[in-house]
């Protein structure tokens, strides 16, 4: 126990003293000083005494797929960011493989009584995943906003980039350097935004059945990319839309191994623009998804459902920017 309120007191810049009156439930703290000592309690992993197990913290998860790809670690640096000036303490919740799943995640939230979660890139947007640890937020009636397109029987408010804008840039781009047979890398056949970009690629370039072969699945890894770009290639298209910068990243990888060039033979355009993507061989060409701006949103939105402002059901599309690098050249023979 003394370990516990010196702990408690140092996060929370108080006195053991006043660790202990709250805690107790004394009179003679501010409720400034009340809600820091419980937010340091939930931050440090304690439990509440049970007569204030009923109150929520000034804590919100922000619960991540990973840390590899630079664009969440750019999300979460925007969320916790924006979070902290509002006067709520983050807590980030990035998953690992063979780690801790998004559902862990939700009921180690939930013990901690949080005022609300921020999800990015989480099974929302599968279609053919379990979403049933969704549905207990919304059982508890906890604000809860998606980043990304997700299935939309949720209900969950969302801020997602316009997919369908993203791809019309990337293929007319390809177009205007006189490539015809372009193909995509896209995330897994339930994966919802790469349901929209093929939807939306479908609608540009006006695809029948046959231009299907152009269309290659992958995880949202180097690996899996490349074996998808190998087939796209042997198969003669020139230019290749990704679903994300690692996609692309690994499909750059896989035109060498064939023996082809980029730009000069294969003209490559990924999905993101996340850090340090100027610095790749070649500058990778890409559509910038305007994470600072998602991410304030993102917080707005969970804050006034927090503050019981109502829920804004509608989905908030966000415009991508083109971002022309060096991956991308004027098709073969041009």
């Amino acid at each position: 126990m003394t370990k516990r309120l010196t702990e408690v007191a140092k996060k929370a810049g108080v006195s053991e003293a006043t660790v202990s009156r709250v805690l107790n439930g004394r009179d003679g703290v501010s409720e400034a000083t009340r809600t820091a000592v419980l937010t340091a309690l939930d931050v440090l992993g304690y439990e509440r005494p049970t007569k204030l197990r009923g109150e929520r913290a000034r804590l919100v998860g922000l619960v991540l797929p990973e840390l590899q790809n630079p664009i969440f670690p750019a999300l979460a640096e925007v969320v916790t960011g924006t979070l902290a000036q509002r006067g709520y303490t983050p807590a980030l919740c990035a998953r690992t493989i063979g780690g801790v799943s998004e559902m862990d995640y939700v009921e180690m939230l939930l013990d901690h009584q949080v005022s609300g979660v921020i999800f990015a890139g989480g099974s929302y947007a599968l279609a053919d995943a379990r979403h049933d640890h969704y549905r207990r937020l919304t059982d508890r009636g906890l604000p809860v906003v998606l980043v990304n397109a997700g299935v939309d029987e949720l209900g969950f408010p969302r801020v997602s980039t316009d997919d369908a804008v993203a791809v019309e840039q990337a293929y007319g781009h390809l177009r205007s350097l006189g490539h015809e047979r372009i193909g995509m890398v896209l995330g897994p056949e339930g994966h919802v935004p790469s349901r929209r970009k093929l939807d939306a690629m479908v609608q540009a370039a006006d695809w029948g059945v046959a231009e299907q072969e152009c269309v290659e699945r992958s995880s949202f890894s180097m690996e899996g990319a490349r074996v998808a770009a190998t087939k796209l290639v042997e198969r003669g298209v020139t230019g290749i839309i990704c679903a994300s910068d690692v996609l692309a990243l690994g499909t750059i990888r896989a035109a060498r191994r064939l023996g082809r060039a980029v730009p000069t033979d294969i003209s490559v355009v990924g999905f993101d623009d996340s850090a340090f993507m100027t610095c790749t061989d070649p500058p990778l060409t890409t559509v910038r998804q305007p994470i600072e701006t998602m991410g304030q949103a993102a917080v707005d939105l969970l804050v006034t459902q927090i503050e019981g402002a109502g829920v804004l059901q509608d989905e908030l599309l966000f415009e991508p920017e083109l971002v022309v690098r060096g991956s991308t050249a004027p098709a073969p023979g041009r």
